[in-house]
Formats: C-alpha cells, sequence, structure tokens
C-alpha cells in the first residue's frame, strides 16, 4: 500500500540520538552514517509501507545498514513512525519502549 505521508513521532529523534552517541563511540562519524542510513529506511515507507511482520501490534521493518527496527503503524494513508529500537535488545525492553508510544 502506498502511503500519503509518513510522520515521526517526537520520542523517536531520541531514538535517533541515542543510535548516533552509541556508533559515534564505536568509531567516529558512524553515527552520522547511522542517521543517515535510517532516515533512507524511514522514507522508503512511502513505498513499502504495510508489507512488513507485526510485532508488539506494530509493523516492523528491519533497518538495511544498521540491527535497527523501524516500528509504525498506518492509518488513513499515513505511515506513523514510532519508534527506531535496536533489535538486539531484549524484547522486554522493546516492549516496554513501545509502550505508551502509538
Amino acid at each position: 500500500m502506498k502511503v500519503k505521508d509518513v510522520v515521526i513521532l517526537n520520542e523517536v529523534a531520541d531514538d535517533f540520538n541515542d543510535g548516533r552517541s552509541f556508533y559515534d563511540q564505536k568509531e567516529r562519524g558512524v553515527g552520522e552514517y547511522f542517521w543517515d542510513s535510517l532516515i533512507a529506511d524511514i522514507e522508503s515507507l512511502f513505498i513499502y509501507a504495510g508489507i512488513h511482520s507485526k510485532k508488539f501490534g506494530l509493523y516492523r521493518m528491519p533497518a538495511k545498514r544498521f540491527p535497527y527496527a523501524i516500528y509504525y503503524e498506518v492509518n488513513d494513508e499515513i505511515a506513523y513512525v514510532i519508534a527506531v529500537l535496536p533489535m538486539r535488545r531484549d524484547p522486554a525492553w522493546i516492549k516496554n519502549k513501545l509502550k505508551g508510544r502509538s
């Protein structure tokens, strides 16, 4: 299903900043690459929104270049990005982070 717009929740900025900080600690500049890569993945929702499997009641799209997942929902031809979280974390932690965001 094609969507007309992609809306990113304010909390997603915190997710992005956490990821950028983590990767910049590993090697300088990788955090910026992380940021750009995840933005490109989110932009792909204009074409691919709704085709991903659901986890915790939300669509979950794996990021292309990093072990992160983009959690989103689709309402009225708009994809709402709820969270961008590391896939290597405990599923209970992920579920807790998603609680109250949608």
